[in-house]
């Protein structure tokens, strides 16, 4: 309750950052690159009222590209009615682009997770709008990016435009990932449940593709993992193996 009530009073100070999504998502032109926040920090609320603004004014803007480097979501934007409107290039084909990328609907950019940072900031990719999910601000001012940083820091840096959806259920982590209220343009408070990513129980033929890998891996190497089921599942075939290294992007 403490900082929801910061949050008021922040309100108060900076009633300007405080607007209605059409008054914010007016300041968006034809050919802007919109960064959204990663995974699991989606923000779904200004995904979904940047999807509702756009339907209400279909001429509002024409040939924005979304980029992002993986959603939960259902990614609505991808939508045919919206072709005019959005062309979206992901770092990253996950099941909810899979299909717009597939029949040409949508652009996919193959890149290291770590050279993306790098992108932003030579403006080789430039970002106009950064949209974005944060913890609730402390009395300083500051918020946090929560469970998803990675590449979103980054973004924020050299985005013309920072949106900030404020969710109460994301939690303050420490480390590189804070952003002060001073660096956000547009903040719009709205709680929901965050995504999270669910696993399939694997099946028989995952389970002895796991097992198969394990056997090929020796105590003390070094082992890189990417994510889904089989990966998953060799990970959890490792659990009699000693002093293994990680060297990975990634870990489920």
């Amino acid at each position: 309750m403490k900082d929801k009530k910061t949050l008021e009073e922040f309100k108060k100070t900076y009633p300007e950052k405080f607007l209605p999504p059409e008054t914010i998502f007016s300041h968006i032109h034809a050919g802007d690159r919109i960064f959204i926040g990663t995974g699991c920090g989606e923000p779904q609320f200004l995904v979904a009222e940047l999807v509702n603004y756009v339907n209400n004014n279909p001429k509002a803007f024409f040939d924005a590209e979304l980029i992002h480097i993986w959603t939960l979501g259902v990614a609505p934007y991808t939508d045919e009615k919206f072709q005019d409107n959005f062309r979206l290039d992901s770092f990253f084909v996950g099941d909810s682009t899979r299909n717009p990328v597939n029949r040409g609907a949508a652009d996919y950019t193959p890149i290291f997770l770590s050279s993306v940072p790098d992108l932003f900031r030579s403006e080789m990719v430039p970002v106009d709008i950064a949209l974005v999910q944060t913890s609730l601000p402390d009395k300083h001012g500051y918020l946090s990016l929560g469970i998803s940083v990675d590449v979103v820091k980054a973004a924020l840096e050299k985005a013309e435009i920072v949106v900030a959806q404020v969710n109460e259920n994301m939690p303050r982590t420490h480390g590189d990932g804070f952003i002060h209220i001073n660096d956000i343009d547009f903040i719009l408070p709205h709680d929901e449940p965050l995504l999270e990513y669910s696993v399939k129980a694997p099946n028989d033929i995952v389970q002895r593709i796991g097992k198969y890998v394990a056997r090929i891996i020796e105590d003390g190497s070094t082992i890189q993992v990417g994510y889904g089921l089989i990966p998953d599942e060799v990970v959890h075939s490792l659990e009699d193996k000693k002093d293994l290294g990680v060297h990975t992007e990634l870990l489920s």
